[in-house]
């Protein structure tokens, strides 16, 4: 089936059209909540959510851009709305985490050296170990490509604010990663 059938078919609530809409983006949507979830169980119930949301809205789709890339904002809407549903959980700064005790090798880290040899997996589980403020901003900042504006905008917090988790959320990703460095290859 082409894209335009099964969004037709999911139009007229057809189980095997929404199935096959589900499996074709579980696993990109899934890599999305998986970077804002603090776990893979919170990562599938942002995930069925943000299905939820698709579904009932998918009258809204009016075919231009990209089918996927409406889905994925979705996604990420759905997870900042969990967020923010959770806000005094979630959003509280841990800055006692990032003035920790054994960081000054993180800095001298050049970022290619570090990232090269990785795993995915690994890195998703790194991203996960950030505090919730700092794993948002750096989600929105780095992935989604949102300015710290809209960042500020969207968590309703200051833009000096998203700027700062920034920038201690790549800081302790450095220091989440850093030990992958003895296993690197020089």
């Amino acid at each position: 089936m082409t894209e335009v059938e099964i969004i037709h078919g999911c139009l007229k609530q057809d189980r095997s059209c929404q199935k096959q809409l589900y499996e074709e983006f579980y696993g990109k949507m899934m890599g999305v909540c998986l970077r804002y979830a603090k776990n893979r169980d919170e990562a599938k119930d942002i995930l069925n959510e943000g299905f939820m949301k698709v579904f009932t809205g998918l009258r809204s789709y009016n075919h231009t851009g990209s089918f996927e890339g409406w889905i994925r904002r979705i996604i990420v809407n759905t997870a900042i709305d969990h967020l923010r549903k959770n806000r005094q959980e979630y959003l509280i700064v841990n800055t006692v985490y990032a003035n920790q005790v054994g960081t000054t090798k993180v800095e001298e880290v050049d970022e290619e050296d570090l990232f090269r040899n990785i795993r995915q997996e690994d890195i998703i589980q790194a991203i996960q170990e950030l505090s919730p403020a700092y794993r948002t901003v750096f989600n929105l900042y780095v992935m989604e490509e949102f300015t710290h504006k809209e960042i500020a905008e969207k968590l309703d917090i200051s833009e000096g604010t998203s700027k700062s988790n920034l920038s201690k959320a790549k800081f302790n990703l450095k220091k989440n990663l850093s030990h992958f460095i003895s296993n690197t290859p020089k």
